[in-house]
Order: C-alpha cells, then structure tokens, then sequence
C-alpha cells in the first residue's frame, strides 16, 4: 500500500488537474496535511484513526504558536482539519480503507463580526483622493490621473463587492461599461456576474480617458519615476491595500479600513436595503450560504425600528 506522503502528493495532483484549485489553495492543502503526517510519522491510511486525529487535534491546540506567540486560533486549527477530511474523503473515492471523513469534527467557533464603514464614513472614503489637501496633486486639466484611478477604484470596490485579488487582475477588455456589468473569475476560477453603480461608471471612464499608458490592465501603476513609458504595470493587492487605507487614514476613520471592509460594506448594504441573502450569496461569489450569512446579524438594526415601533404600545401612560 503506497504510504500517506505518496497519497497526499496524489491528493494534491487531483486537486489541481480534477478539481481546478488554486496554487494558494494547494499550498496550503500541502502545508497542512504534510504537517499531519509529519506529526503522526507517515502513518499509513489505516493507522489514521478517530484516537490519533484525537491527540492531534490536542497538539494543534496546546502546543503550536500562532503569529501573536500564543496557542493556534480555532479557524487555523480547523483549516488543518478541513485539509485532513479533504483528504480523507479523496482516500474514500479510491476505495483506501482510512477514517470516515465524517468522523472529524471541527471545533466551534464564536460567531463572527464584520467591519462595515456608515454612511458618513463611507462618504468620507469615496471623497478623500479629491480632498482639498491633495488639490497639489491636480493637473492643468483637472484632477490627476492617480486620483481619478483612486477614486474608480474605491467606488468599484463598493459597487461591486470584489475583492481585492479580482480587483488587481481586472483587465480593460473585462469591463463593459455600456452594460453596466462584467464577469469575474473568484475563488476556485468560478466566473460570477457583478454590476457597476452609475458613480463607478463615471469614475472608471474618466480615470481610462486620462490614460496614457497602452497597458491592458484596469489599474496600474503610473509610477512617476518611469514617466514616459507607455506600458505601466497593474497595482498588486498590496499596493491596493496600502491606498485604501491611507484614504481611510486622511479620512479620518479610526478603524481598520481594507479593501475588504468595501467588500462587508457592499455585502451590508444590499441586506439592510431589503436584498435576499441568497442573491448576495451569488454577488459575493460564496460557495457556502454560511459563509454569507456572517452578515445577517448587522441587520439587527432594523430590529431596532420594530422595537421602538411596536414594544409598550399597550401600556397606559403614567
């Protein structure tokens, strides 16, 4: 019988030629399961057993540090576990005699909270490439080519709840602005269909109006130190980072601004305007309604309304 590290390879191999996953995905798959049989001293499929994911899923918790120096969160415990029952589940098609992939449990968690930005909060973003302070930066013409493709950029991550990694990739061609939508590859390469807003329309012609550069990346660079080149490399994810929350910073936005707060604050929107869960389901490109429904507690604040609209009305004033 060929030994656990042969059939994680395999494992790996199906997953990118079968299944289509990401390099990021199969890297962390590989991490993770090689970490298992390390621990466990390449065991064979069959010496995987309830007892011993038992005393791993204990040394995961008790004697791994995390970033922080402290014992590994619950969710990085539980992405090791998701790989070994991935894993498992492979061995089971295959007819290898291993643990039932059922038989793993993963640890509970508290439920979590989303960053969104308010309304005012969000204003203040949207508005802070053309603040006053940076009116230096304005070219005879009006506003700089770096500040129309700022604002585009947070205006489209609102309008369209991408993330920052789709955002990065999106290529001119992609974008159709005469139908207001185009369609994105996410997570797992699954192509989605996302909608443009009136004010990212706008945005996105003027800042490609501005352009000089022959790149066909939506976003790039304009990195002032190669002025004169015609071709000009696309933002990374970080660079998109980076201008995200130093927006946030000028804005005066005390919390942790990142592209993904424009992503929760799409998502947010759309349920406290009304939108079904599921619809937001299909726009954010989640694979599992329980990853969407993280969001469903913030619209607890209508919950407010309702209560200060039906709550004492049989009460007699004092």
């Amino acid at each position: 019988m060929a030994n656990t590290n042969k059939l994680i390879t395999e494992f790996l191999e199906h997953l990118e030629i079968e299944k289509g996953r990401s390099p990021k995905t199969i890297r962390n798959y590989d991490f993770y399961l090689r970490r298992f049989s390390e621990w466990a001293k390449n065991p064979t499929p069959k010496q995987i057993t309830k007892e011993s994911v038992r005393k791993y899923r204990l040394w995961l918790n008790r004697s791994l540090p995390g970033r922080a120096g402290e014992n590994l969160k619950k969710n990085t415990q539980n992405y090791h576990l998701i790989a070994l029952r991935a894993f498992l589940k492979y061995l089971s098609k295959r007819d290898i005699q291993s643990l039932a992939p059922e038989q793993i449990e993963l640890a509970k968690q508290p439920v979590r909270t989303v960053e969104f930005l308010e309304d005012d909060e969000l204003e203040r973003l949207l508005n802070a490439p053309m603040n006053k302070h940076r009116r230096k930066d304005m070219e005879a013409g009006g506003w700089s080519v770096v500040q129309l493709r700022d604002r585009a950029i947070i205006e489209l991550l609102f309008s369209t709840g991408l993330r920052v990694s789709e955002l990065a990739n999106l290529k001119i061609e992609q974008v159709n602005l005469k139908r207001d939508e185009f369609t994105v590859r996410g997570k797992g390469d699954k192509p989605r269909v996302v909608f443009l807003s009136d004010e990212a329309k706008k945005w996105v012609k003027q800042y490609l109006t501005k352009r000089a550069d022959t790149s066909a990346y939506l976003f790039v660079s304009h990195d002032r130190a190669k002025k004169g080149r015609k071709e000009s490399g696309p933002l990374t994810p970080r660079s998109i980072e980076r201008l995200v929350q130093r927006y946030a910073k000028d804005a005066g936005i005390t919390k942790r601004i990142t592209p993904h707060t424009l992503r929760h604050t799409f998502a947010t929107d759309m349920l406290m305007a009304g939108a079904d869960v599921r619809a937001v389901q299909d726009l954010l490109g989640h694979a599992s309604i329980t990853t969407t429904q993280i969001y469903t507690h913030i619209t607890d604040k209508q919950l407010k309304t309702i209560h200060k609209k039906f709550h004492g009305k049989g009460r007699k004033k004092g």
